[in-house]
């Protein structure tokens, strides 16, 4: 994303949009790593209890057994 674009986003769709698009597009990788790293430390903690998951699902959500 150049200045340009950056700047003829914030004339068309004001100063907020701008903003929050830019905010999303930069913390998307961290919040991809922090969301890795929860779904381990579910399967770490559910091990350590004996409680089995379902990690076969289709929307990466952990399901007990």
């Amino acid at each position: 994303m150049d200045i340009n674009e950056l700047i003829n986003l914030v004339v068309n769709n004001g100063f907020p949009v701008a903003v929050a698009t830019y905010l999303l597009i930069r913390l998307e990788k961290q919040i991809n790593g922090l969301s890795a790293s929860i779904n381990k430390l579910n399967t770490i903690i559910s091990t350590k209890l004996g409680i089995a998951l379902d990690v076969d699902s289709s929307d990466d959500s952990h399901k007990v057994a």
